[in-house]
């Protein structure tokens, strides 16, 4: 049996018991600091304003916000009355916003009021211009029939909207009858989180996620890392991404923890958080790491207190691996693997695992979680060494697609198996290797090429910082190899020397047949590449004009 029952609000509760005076939630750049008793507290007051404004249990709330401090507040808030958060990716603009609010019914919504270049309050009074004459709480949308109550987080007064302190003020001067109720009604398998599938072509998906779901996954996830209550966390991944709110926020509730977020990734601010706060764990995805290890400051901070952390999201370079290692001190760094309808860890590898487990694999499964590879032509489950798409049964299997009935049945086999849409092997150790996505395979001639393998060789070359692999379409072959490559700082390095480095050393049918230079490469919001706009970039920059290659790239390492 997974590790608790519990709902996230009754889990809470009891950890707040446990320890009341340890830090839970700390912002250094601010000196922002909440143990779990005062953190309960701001909690308490949210979740009553929310009810006495007519939200309750079953209701979709959406939240579209960097990691400000009130994100978890909100987390922990609806989580405590029954409502649903759902989580809006902070790069959205205003049409995916407007799908999100209609297919998730959202109720309520809050926001804060910008991120980088964009003005999230223009983009919603220009969605619904009724915000300018409505009152607070009764909002009547032509275009959104189901929403009733927008909400700034933060003190500003914006018309037709609740602020947060106004909300916290309202919760504190109501009664506690109707919410302990409420709280007392709750069961672990209700929904209580939704995330979009960040699928970087096609409609999102609304992937409900339960208590029982994301509170058990948490806990391993911290298990492998060996989290206990002098652990400090410092999170610089977004919390509207499982990575933020399941590996980071979860996982610390369910040891104990103490989290250090960012609202938004820098990694100079990164460096500094785990120095100032003295963090045993930090989390990111290669690019974060890569970009922290080779910031001009990095050696001006003493980082002798990190342990362990989790590094996601893509594969790791081996180099890469080695220089947290040695330069981070994060001897016990992580890798995990999932998605987020598998709420979303399916494997973890452990902090005494070799250096080749930690690059050349995803680790092994969780507990409580079957994983099987089978032939994604007839079903059947291949042996080890063998490919074929990764599955998993378990607990952390995701309740379904809101109101999708057809696209669960289509991801939830009638076994309960979750069919990741990765190709994977696994050893002998029983250690997974993800070698692909099942629509990720270049096919150059009848021959199947796989991006990690010709990634990973050209890792070793002098001068690359960073490189991908994608499909790019040809005439003759169907598709070639194109390689995307960010150069270290200091290197000169050519294409021409990128080709007479493949000379000989991999089978000529792998050899990139173009390269490209970048700066930078155009990512989700959640640190994925796109590589369909690598693809897109190719055909521009050759002038090839074609549609072959807008597939669906819907799932996702978390």
């Amino acid at each position: 049996m997974p590790y608790t029952k519990k709902t996230i609000g009754a889990y809470f509760e009891d950890q707040v018991k446990r320890i009341p005076d340890n830090e839970f939630i700390v912002y250094p750049d601010r000196n922002l600091r909440w143990t779990y008793s005062d953190f309960n507290k701001r909690v308490d007051d949210l979740a009553k304003g929310l009810l006495a404004t007519g939200i309750g249990k079953g209701d979709n709330v959406g939240i579209w916000a960097t990691n400000v401090p009130d994100w978890t507040t909100f987390m922990f808030a609806t989580a405590k009355i029954g409502a649903v958060l759902v989580t809006i990716n902070t790069q959205y603009r205003s049409f995916e916003l407007e799908y999100v609010i209609k297919q998730a019914d959202l109720k309520a919504l809050a926001l804060i009021g910008n991120f980088r270049d964009h003005d999230y309050l223009q983009t919603i009074n220009e969605l619904i211009p009724e915000l300018k004459t409505c009152q607070r709480g009764h909002l009547r949308s032509k275009k959104f029939p189901e929403l009733r109550s927008v909400i700034y987080i933060g003190q500003e007064k914006h018309r037709g909207m609740y602020n947060s302190r106004e909300l916290m003020v309202l919760g504190n001067q109501c009664g506690d009858e109707r919410y302990n109720n409420i709280k007392a009604s709750l069961d672990c398998h209700e929904v209580v989180n939704m995330q979009y599938t960040s699928g970087t072509t096609g409609f999102p998906k609304g992937v409900m996620l339960s208590h029982y779901n994301i509170l058990n996954n948490g806990y391993y996830i911290g298990e492998r890392q060996k989290f206990g209550e002098a652990d400090r966390l410092c999170l610089p991944v977004p919390l509207f991404h499982c990575f933020g709110c399941v590996l980071g926020v979860m996982a610390a509730l369910g040891h104990g923890a103490t989290l250090v977020p960012l609202e938004a990734f820098d990694p100079v601010m990164v460096l500094a958080a785990v120095q100032k706060e003295k963090c045993t764990a930090v989390y990111g995805v290669p690019t974060m790491f890569i970009a922290e290890l080779d910031h001009p400051m990095f050696d001006m901070f003493d980082l002798k207190s990190l342990r362990t952390g989790i590094m996601a999201g893509s594969p790791c370079p081996e180099e890469t691996m080695r220089q947290v290692i040695d330069k981070m001190h994060c001897t016990d760094i992580t890798i995990a693997y999932g998605l987020t309808e598998a709420s979303p860890v399916i494997t973890q590898t452990r902090t005494d695992d070799s250096i080749a487990q930690r690059t050349g694999t995803v680790g092994a499964a969780l507990p409580e979680i079957e994983v099987k590879l089978v032939d994604p032509d007839s079903g059947k489950e291949v042996g080890v060494g063998e490919r074929g798409e990764l599955c998993c049964r378990g607990y952390n299997v995701m309740t379904g697609y809101y109101n999708m009935p057809d696209r669960t049945a289509e991801a939830i086999d009638a076994d309960g198996w979750l069919h990741s849409g990765d190709q994977a092997e696994v050893d002998a150790d029983g250690y997974y290797k993800i070698t692909g996505r099942i629509k990720d395979v270049i096919i150059r001639g009848g021959e199947n090429i796989y991006p990690r393998e010709i990634e990973e060789f050209l890792y070793t070359m002098e001068g690359i910082l960073d490189v991908q692999i994608a499909g790019i379409p040809d005439e003759k072959y169907g598709e070639v190899v194109g390689a995307f490559i960010i150069k270290k700082a200091d290197s000169d390095i050519t294409e021409a020397d990128v080709v007479d480095f493949t000379r000989n050393r991999i089978a000529p049918y792998k050899k990139p047949k173009h390269v490209f230079f970048l700066d930078a490469y155009p990512m989700t919001a959640s640190g994925k590449i796109q590589k369909y706009k690598l693809r897109e970039l190719a055909c521009a920059e050759l002038d090839i004009k074609t549609a072959v290659f807008a597939e669906n790239e819907e799932g996702e390492q978390s």
